[in-house]
């Protein structure tokens, strides 16, 4: 989606207006015409099983941030009683249970359109159980192994314990500069094989993890290094909530350039995300 309508304003900017156009649940089904050829569609996959974590906010910021530059942007909420299109310019997954990581898995293995979406380059972002649905497999409570989608090239199996508490990293992501901050709440450890490379290195926190029984390594890198996240293609993957692209506005823009088509968008200065951002750091701190 590289269109840019400077005739579809909805807000005046962050100090503006924001959002008096429509409620910020406003979304629309996979069905429905786009408004105009240059509407930014924001795919949010499965908040009906995968939005335990309130991760369903990612696509909320991501709507936003556009509507602040002038963007028509609206949201398709994809369900289990839809096809998933792959017509839409970025996807967002969120968490959830082992139950609801299975009926995902099932229903994106026989409705294919994220994966013939990320054949053509398209951005996704998947947030903790949604990284370990794309994997090659994921294990679920009772210790059996459940098939992923495969786009990732990781594996996740049990920690010892929970990972829960705040997570801080220092990214490696081309296009990242500032510091990554947010939530973890998992009990999987995610190991990354050649193709996948992590988001960043964890500063405080857990991030990717160590299976049980397994020497302490993390994500196939170095011993004694803890790396946090997935990269592979136009995919991003972490175990950030909070949301995460709450808590990261440059990685909410990173994943909208992509989407658009571009190299930058013109800076958007929010003083509350600031604030945010500063509040969660040093609580990480300590």
């Amino acid at each position: 989606m590289t269109g840019h309508d400077e005739g579809a304003r909805t807000n005046q900017g962050p100090g503006g207006d924001a959002g008096a156009s429509a409620s910020p649940l406003d979304t629309v089904s996979p069905d429905s015409p786009r408004p105009t050829e240059s509407t930014v569609r924001i795919g949010l996959v499965l908040p009906d099983v995968m939005g335990t974590y309130g991760d369903d906010g990612n696509s909320l910021i991501l709507r936003q941030r556009l509507r602040w530059r002038g963007y028509d942007a609206e949201i398709v909420r994809i369900t289990l009683d839809d096809a998933v299109p792959d017509s839409c310019d970025v996807y967002t997954v969120g968490g959830g249970e082992d139950t609801a990581q299975k009926l995902a898995s099932r229903h994106l293995s026989g409705s294919p359109g994220v994966q013939r979406a990320v054949a053509r380059g398209v951005p996704v972002l998947a947030i903790c159980a949604g990284m370990q649905v794309f994997g090659e497999w994921f294990m679920v409570s009772d210790g059996s192994r459940a098939p992923g989608l495969g786009l990732l090239d990781v594996t996740t199996s049990p920690q010892a314990t929970r990972s829960i508490g705040e997570l801080v990293v220092a990214p490696e992501l081309a296009g990242l500069t500032q510091t990554l901050t947010g939530f973890e709440n998992h009990m999987g450890a995610t190991v990354l094989g050649p193709d996948a490379a992590p988001m960043g290195q964890v500063t405080s926190g857990v991030g990717n993890g160590v299976p049980a029984g397994e020497p302490a390594r993390a994500g196939g890198s170095a011993e004694g290094t803890r790396v946090e996240g997935v990269v592979q293609g136009s995919m991003i993957a972490t175990y950030m909530h909070g949301p995460v692209l709450a808590r990261n506005p440059e990685l909410a823009d990173l994943l909208l350039c992509r989407a658009l088509g571009v190299d930058s968008l013109p800076p958007v200065e929010v003083p509350a995300v600031e604030q945010l951002r500063r509040e969660r750091l040093t609580a990480a701190r300590r």
